[in-house]
């Protein structure tokens, strides 16, 4: 019995062949969570639908750079939707300016309905995570939660802190290695 992640590793393999079913198999079982990152970044739905598109694009140009490292594809999946995401919201708030109502996403977000292995795997790769963000320096755990589950730009985070941005870019940096090293042992 295959694991969700090797499936989605193999799907993404499929994609880097040019493998057009393989692409609309990912779509159909990850474009709920991705979308659900775009939205959260950007809080405007008609955003985050472009943002998605753009993430799915770069996901069929670049399949072939993705390499299986034991980590969840899950990871660089939704890697691409917050820089996406990020992109377009800075693109938004440097020119466009324009106002719109808040949107309430709990009713516009599709729920895949993950089953009991999926929710144990999930719970365990959460407590794991957590685990290792109580190794980091508190300030450092607050700026990676900032950064990578608020979307919260390096710039931001550099103004709220009163750190370098230089700076800013090495703790996050740093910290990322050290989760990674923490969540491979």
């Amino acid at each position: 019995m295959t694991t969700p992640q090797a499936e989605i590793e193999d799907l993404i393999a499929r994609i880097a062949m040019g493998d057009r079913a393989a692409f609309r198999s990912l779509y159909d079982r990850t474009a709920a969570k991705l979308f659900g990152v775009c939205l959260r970044v950007l809080n405007d739905r008609a955003l985050a639908e472009e943002a998605l598109q753009d993430v799915y694009c770069k996901i069929w140009a670049r399949a072939g750079q993705y390499r299986v490292n034991g980590f969840s594809p899950m990871t660089w999946l939704i890697t691409l939707a917050r820089n996406a995401a990020i992109d377009r919201r800075r693109k938004r708030d440097a020119g466009e300016r324009r106002k719109q109502d808040p949107i309430d996403t709990a009713e516009m977000i599709a729920d895949p309905g993950p089953g009991p292995a999926q929710q144990l795997q999930s719970r365990a790769e959460a407590e794991a995570l957590f685990g290792c963000m109580a190794e980091l320096p508190p300030e450092r755990a607050e700026m990676v939660r900032r950064a990578y589950l608020e979307g919260a730009t390096y710039n931001e985070l550099s103004d709220a802190t009163g750190v370098k941005l230089n700076t800013v870019r090495t703790w996050l940096r740093r910290s990322l290695m050290q989760l990674r090293e923490c969540l491979s042992r």
